[in-house]
């Protein structure tokens, strides 16, 4: 397994990711259109981001992105870890461990010292995950505003 920075020649095989992921998270919905041309942002903007994909046989089997902000809290630069998923078939084999610890060295080395993340309140298989590799859960809680 290799893990890179993904590529816009990547978009339709992340999206395609991401319409796993969506598909079993309770608040969002695929939308081919809507993720490609978020993933064309992230990609075509390293200032604001990466997305790591992690690479198996000629295809990719799990993908991260990380997007970056500053904190006043931490007076610097912060990463906001969105959109972790593995194919299916590939969990449970180390490649989400894999990719998260390339997740966690790549913020680092953008100088990131924080890393913060959201998951589904029902999710306590990926909380689980998430607390193994080092993340605490906070109290905080996520709001939105949509237009």
């Amino acid at each position: 397994m290799k893990i890179s920075k993904a590529t816009t020649n990547d978009i339709p095989e992340l999206c395609g990711l991401l319409t796993i992921l969506f598909t079993q998270e309770e608040e969002f919905k695929p939308d081919f259109k809507k993720q490609a041309e978020g993933l064309r942002n992230i990609i075509e903007n390293p200032s604001a981001g990466c997305i790591l994909k992690a690479e198996a046989d000629g295809r990719i089997i799990g993908m991260v992105n990380l997007l970056f902000t500053i904190s006043t809290f931490t007076g610097g630069k912060v990463a906001v870890l969105e959109d972790m998923v593995v194919l299916p078939e590939q969990r449970g084999t180390g490649t989400g461990a894999k990719i998260l610890e390339a997740a966690k060295n790549t913020a680092k080395e953008e100088g990131c010292r924080r890393i913060t993340l959201l998951t589904d309140g029902n999710n306590l298989l990926a909380q689980k995950f998430y607390k193994k590799h080092g993340f605490e859960r906070s109290d905080m809680v996520a709001m939105r505003y949509f237009y």
